[in-house]
């Protein structure tokens, strides 16, 4: 979700200027109280709206990655959990009919060694039936002892696989509140953001949907992806050009900034990750200036944005509501990493 469409600053110079506007932040702040200079230029307050739609969309970015986070830790802990009831499942029947077999050996057991061997072989007409009948009693002990002890450590399997499971559905539970409250938190902020583009006056609201449209398409002559994969992932990424942005969507028919990515590697058959923090690592960093197309370009010190790179200092991402799939300078926000995956 690109919500500042103002290009940044690049190279060394950035963390000067970023330092130097802190400055003056900061001195503005202590001296709000003041007056403005003669001659300054009086404030807009379109501008202070526009600002504050940004800031909006930027804080529903950060909690649309934290819902995508929590989303994928769900549903791979749903996964778990499955598994992990399945297992027990099948280790409970297998402990019922080591029951059932061990009942029987100790029922035959008791039938048969309440009496003296010497006693029974006078009891028996045939001393060699009595002869086979005690050699099978001796495997049967033999036999019960083994499964015994078979029993109980199926069992200690059973109970650690029980305490397992319990832990992964308390923790699934409480990812999917994470899920809860992160959408909350997104669909307020978007929500907000509306009401200020709504309450603009007609021209600023224009001015404002033109600036979400982007501008034309780049000439990309001579870009030349970094392998085969990623020129496919290219390709997927440019046929998704103006469709809808929609938070927490993976494609195909809408993308929040990360799942556009993520769409794209997986046509060309490489599984990403959700969230544009875990892809700003999946894979070897490189440096903005080596840039090819179909590296992931994140962006923000917690890269809570990112896009691909398409070439000729252009990247295609998913801006933010209400902008659809577009090319946009590959500085228009503080660049922290490019990942070749």
């Amino acid at each position: 979700m690109g919500f500042h469409r103002r290009p940044a600053p690049s190279g060394l110079d950035r963390g000067a200027r970023g330092a130097a506007l802190c400055a003056l932040t900061a001195a503005a702040a202590a001296l709000g109280a003041l007056a403005p200079p003669a001659g300054a230029a009086p404030h807009a307050p379109q501008d202070d709206r526009r600002a504050e739609v940004d800031r909006l969309y930027e804080e529903a970015e950060h909690a649309t990655e934290s819902y995508n986070e929590a989303d994928e830790r769900a549903d791979l802990l749903h996964e778990q959990v499955g598994t992990a009831q399945d297992r027990i499942a099948r280790q409970q029947e297998r402990i019922n009919t080591m029951r059932d077999a061990l009942g029987s050996l100790a029922g035959a057991q008791y039938r048969s060694g309440g009496l003296d061997p010497s006693l029974a072989l006078m009891f028996s007409d045939d001393p060699d039936e009595y002869l086979d009948k005690a050699a099978a009693l001796d495997r049967i002990g033999a036999r019960q002892a083994g499964e015994l002890k078979e029993l109980q450590t199926a069992m200690r399997d059973l109970a650690q696989d029980r305490a397992e499971a319990t832990r992964k559905l308390a923790e699934l539970d409480r990812s999917r509140k994470a899920v809860a409250r992160h959408k909350r938190t997104v669909e307020r902020k978007l929500t907000e953001a509306r009401r200020l583009l709504d309450a603009m006056p007609g021209a600023d609201r224009a001015a404002y949907d033109r600036a979400s449209r982007g501008g034309r398409t780049p000439d990309l002559t001579g870009a030349v992806p970094s392998s085969g994969r990623a020129a496919a992932a290219v390709a997927a990424a440019r046929s998704a050009l103006g469709r809808p942005y929609v938070w927490g969507a993976n494609g195909p028919s809408g993308f929040d900034c990360s799942g556009l990515m993520q769409w794209s590697y997986g046509q060309a058959g490489v599984g990403l990750p959700r969230t544009s923090q875990a892809q700003a690592h999946a894979g070897r960093q490189v440096p903005l200036s080596q840039a090819q197309p179909g590296d992931l370009v994140t962006y923000r010190d917690d890269a809570s944005h990112v896009g691909m790179y398409v070439g000729n200092g252009q990247v295609i991402h998913a801006p933010y509501p209400g902008a659809p799939v577009r090319y946009d300078p590959v500085g228009m926000m503080p660049v922290s990493a490019v990942t070749r995956p």
